[in-house]
């Protein structure tokens, strides 16, 4: 399985889990560790510690749509599930970045691909996204370009 930080702390916690008999994440972190795998099955390489973040914020991106899913179908009663999944997940992604840090990088992005235009967003979202590294999540960062753009 995966090499690094996160990817052995995931080890050692679904082994903790099972023995306190923590179903609930026991089941999160197995998820998680499935995940990984598939990743390192399809792609037939084994993931770094970057890799797992990328593999968990994923993952937890879809327990953020399952979260709003069940909330716009008034099924308010699988909410608190959800959450207490989130909370888990969230115990394995790094901190996430301060505004300020993030508009500075995507500063940097703009003056490096030199753009003026939102028609050069794309450019700007791929050097920028490079320099955060997995530090905040894209929607995050999408909205830091436009208004830097627009402004």
């Amino acid at each position: 399985m995966a090499k690094g930080e996160r990817a052995d702390r995931l080890k050692l916690e679904t082994v903790t889990a099972m023995k306190a008999k923590d179903k609930d994440r026991l089941q999160v972190l197995r998820m998680m560790s499935a995940a990984i795998k598939q990743i390192e099955v399809d792609t037939r390489e084994e993931l770094d510690d970057d890799d797992v973040v990328k593999v968990v914020r994923s993952y937890a991106k879809k327990i953020k749509d399952s979260i709003q899913g069940a909330r716009d179908a008034g099924r308010e009663e699988m909410i608190p599930a959800l959450e207490a999944e989130m909370a888990v997940v969230q115990e394995y992604l790094p901190a996430e970045m301060d505004d300020a840090i993030l508009e500075g990088l995507v500063r940097e992005a703009i003056e490096e691909t030199g753009a003026v235009s939102m028609k050069e967003m794309g450019q700007v979202m791929k050097a920028a996204m490079t320099k955060i590294a997995g530090r905040a999540e894209g929607g995050r960062v999408s909205a830091a370009v436009k208004k830097l753009l627009a402004g």
